[in-house]
């Protein structure tokens, strides 16, 4: 138990891979939407709606990663994948595992999670209260 709460002090850390590594995987998303990167042999039709998801994927995910504006983007983000979620998967079937969703789901919650827990580590948002 004692090496158990031990790692409570590593929770900054630990909190900030969750985020990059979430983001990095959310870049790819929209990446893959806007210039289908990773190559897709059925690729993206760019309507308003699918170019103004491939934005956010893409911009948001750089923004996450970065750890700049992380509460007000994960926030953003959480809607998007919550929209996204009821929009494009839940008509599909109710079972997220036979529509496709779980992705979407997931993203949502973590972004919600992060826009209660803020950055973590390795994130610019830090740096002011570094000075203080």
């Amino acid at each position: 138990m004692k090496l158990l709460e031990g790692l409570s002090q590593y929770r900054p850390q630990a909190l900030g891979v969750l985020r990059i590594m979430t983001a990095l995987q959310f870049i790819e998303h929209g990446s893959q939407k806007l210039f289908n990167f990773p190559f897709s042999a059925q690729p993206h039709a760019l309507s308003g709606l699918s170019l103004t998801a491939g934005i956010l994927e893409f911009a948001g995910g750089i923004l996450l990663a970065m750890g700049l504006l992380t509460r007000p983007v994960a926030f953003l983000l959480c809607g998007e994948m919550a929209i996204a979620y009821f929009m494009a998967h839940m008509p599909r079937n109710f079972f997220p595992v036979n529509n496709s969703g779980d992705a979407a789901i997931l993203f949502c919650f973590i972004f919600l999670y992060l826009f209660f827990a803020g950055p973590g580590a390795f994130a610019l948002d830090n740096r002011d209260s570094a000075k203080a």
